[in-house]
């Protein structure tokens, strides 16, 4: 049975991945710096050393990498390189830093985006973290860093990976990457896409 390893997982579990991922065939191993949220292992982007190197098939990252500092990126992906094996694949999902400026330059910074199942979204929560449970004492949802669907490409690139795909969705104010640790075939990258990315 294939494994994904859940990165900053939170108190979600593979149903809240993708529908790739929410199937019967993929085992989910969930990792996260806070213990409160009881993942199967407590570490950080830039030191998953509990994760044997090359023992899982995925790696699934939503809204982690931007909680990071911009020289950490590196470290955290290399990480991710390392866990995967040859043909694994990392699905990776992050604001989109072009389409909420749009709404700062707009001088919308604290007018919700969107309303979450959280409450109101602004334009400051997307760039520098959620408020609300910030102001509440959990300083790990503080953002510092972002990406551009440019950025986060050559990123990924950067860092080793095969062969990237990436979506940019404005009107969700998110990024989406597929990224293979070997390069592939254009028709199998999209089908990984096609199972990960949202429609």
């Amino acid at each position: 049975m294939p494994t994904f390893l859940h990165v900053g997982c939170g108190p979600k579990h593979k149903e809240h991945t993708t529908r790739g991922f929410n199937q019967p065939h993929w085992q989910e191993l969930r990792l996260d710096i806070d213990p409160t949220v009881t993942p199967d292992l407590v570490g950080t982007m830039t030191d998953m050393s509990a994760v044997a190197s090359g023992s899982v098939q995925a790696v699934f990252s939503s809204h982690n990498i931007e909680h990071l500092y911009a020289h950490e990126v590196p470290v955290a992906l290399a990480e991710f390189l390392r866990v995967l094996d040859d043909d694994g694949f990392a699905v990776i999902t992050c604001p989109d830093l072009q389409s909420v400026c749009a709404l700062v330059a707009q001088d919308k910074l604290t007018e919700p985006a969107y309303n979450s199942p959280l409450g109101p979204i602004a334009p400051i929560d997307i760039l520098y973290g959620h408020r609300e449970p910030m102001a509440a004492g959990n300083l790990y949802m503080a953002h510092r860093c972002g990406f551009t669907q440019k950025v986060l490409d050559a990123t990924l690139r950067q860092a080793g990976f095969g062969t990237v795909a990436t979506l940019a969705r404005p009107e969700r104010f998110d990024l989406w990457a597929v990224a293979t640790k070997r390069e592939r075939p254009h028709d199998e990258v999209r089908a990984i896409a096609v199972q990960h990315m949202p429609v």
